[in-house]
């Protein structure tokens, strides 16, 4: 039975570090049509802008991209989708957070085709080794801990685990540190369920939704990729998409 798979990409002009980040220009076009344009390389049956703004809508629109608006009420992007998803519909729903530039819909794709593989699958994300210790101990880094299965037993800020032996050199190279991607998978009744759920102690002190799954006893899948993206966190980094193809 073929399942319908729809991709949203939440987008909101009050970013805190870099407010109107989704319109900036790049090479005459807002940000948020290059991430659309890399990402809908996917195997999407629908691929939708989630947003509150009318600026964001219009250039969205003007670019070619369908929109769908939502509330100005939402704390996190998850639940700005759910809303969206109502409207929308579909089985498999995919939260692509418009900061993983060079992250191409294949990548994407190829996740799905697991959670389609495994029906006990009901949320899932990405994750990839950390290479630095600048980005280890960047809180804007987040890190991700898995069990032996694959689910995910903690999300932080801060360096996990802790290492107690510490020899010389980068720490980064001590252990297979995780960093987890902003992409989140949910097959759509796991979804309305989130969307129910009241924002836990843990979610609002790290500021990280994927906190609420774990914090109401679910498990999220996290899937392994080695795919390389930049994140744009100032207008100072937007030099940095160069480094990656787009």
């Amino acid at each position: 039975m073929s399942r319908k798979v729809v991709a949203v990409i939440p987008a909101r002009l009050g970013s805190s570090r870099f407010p109107g980040k989704v319109l900036h220009r790049h090479k005459g076009k807002p940000l948020l049509y290059h991430f659309w344009k890399q990402i809908g390389s996917g195997t999407f049956d629908r691929l939708v802008i989630a947003t509150d703004n009318r600026e964001i809508a219009e250039a969205a629109r003007a670019f070619g991209a369908e929109v769908v608006m939502t509330s100005m009420r939402h704390r996190t992007g998850t639940d700005r989708v759910a809303e969206a998803v109502r409207k929308l519909g579909g089985d498999i729903i995919v939260n692509v957070q418009a900061d993983n530039f060079g992250l191409r819909g294949s990548v994407v794709a190829g996740a799905v085709k697991k959670m389609l593989a495994n029906p006990k699958i009901r949320f899932a994300t990405l994750a990839r080794t950390i290479k630095s210790d600048d980005a280890l101990f960047n809180p804007n880094v987040v890190k991700v801990i898995r069990a032996a299965d694959g689910r995910a037993l903690w999300f932080s800020r801060y360096p996990l685990p802790y290492l107690q032996k510490v020899g010389r050199g980068r720490r980064s190279t001590q252990f297979k540190f995780l960093e987890h991607l902003g992409v989140y998978f949910f097959r759509r009744r796991a979804l309305e369920t989130y969307a129910g759920w009241k924002r836990g102690a843990f979610e609002k002190a790290e500021s990280l939704e994927q906190l609420r799954v774990l914090e109401n006893g679910e498990r999220m899948q996290v899937f392994e990729t080695t795919a390389k993206t930049v994140s744009i966190d100032s207008p100072q980094d937007v030099k940095k998409i160069a480094r990656i193809h787009m």
